[in-house]
């Protein structure tokens, strides 16, 4: 890396409450850390979501993704492995590896983080603007899967499945 490039990324710092704030499938997602802070590099979303909010199965295949739980427990299926991740736990899937993930607490708060930035694209191509830092209501109608198929696949994602951890 050139002196150049060193020289024009900045830190980032944000504060509690503090980022773009979106209501994203179900949840209150906050970019922390975007493609455009990090030139790229990488990119933290903060996820407040409830009992039962998860991902279809799916696979990346342009970034790597890892996941730290700081409230609340969640089950991973990671390439076949079921893995139950309470407050403190650390879940990393690399990219071309399947999984999936779903909230089993009342609520969790947890950071994904993927590995170049770019995930977050997909996040805003399929949200709103959170109104409030909150949970935001249920939906009153199931997500369009063929919908959010094609942006995934738009982003380097592939949908393998529905929600929910394979039996």
């Amino acid at each position: 890396m050139s002196a150049t490039a060193s020289t024009a990324l900045g830190p980032v710092t944000l504060h509690k409450d503090e980022g773009e704030a979106l209501w994203f499938l179900g949840v209150l997602a906050t970019i922390k850390a975007s493609s455009e802070t990090t030139d790229g590099r990488v990119a933290v979303i903060e996820h407040l979501a409830p009992q039962g909010a998860g991902s279809p199965l799916h696979v990346h295949h342009n970034e790597d993704e890892w996941f730290y739980v700081t409230e609340g427990d969640l089950s991973f299926w990671v390439g076949g492995r079921l893995i139950d991740a309470t407050q403190g736990s650390f879940v990393y899937g690399p990219r071309g590896i399947p999984h999936t993930f779903t909230v089993t607490s009342s609520q969790a708060r947890f950071l994904l983080v993927t590995e170049p930035a770019g995930f977050e694209r997909f996040m805003r191509a399929l949200s709103e603007p959170a109104p409030s830092l909150t949970i935001p209501p249920p939906a009153t109608e199931p997500p369009d899967f063929a919908r959010l198929a094609a942006v995934a696949a738009e982003h380097g994602i592939e949908i393998l499945g529905p929600p929910g951890i394979p039996s």
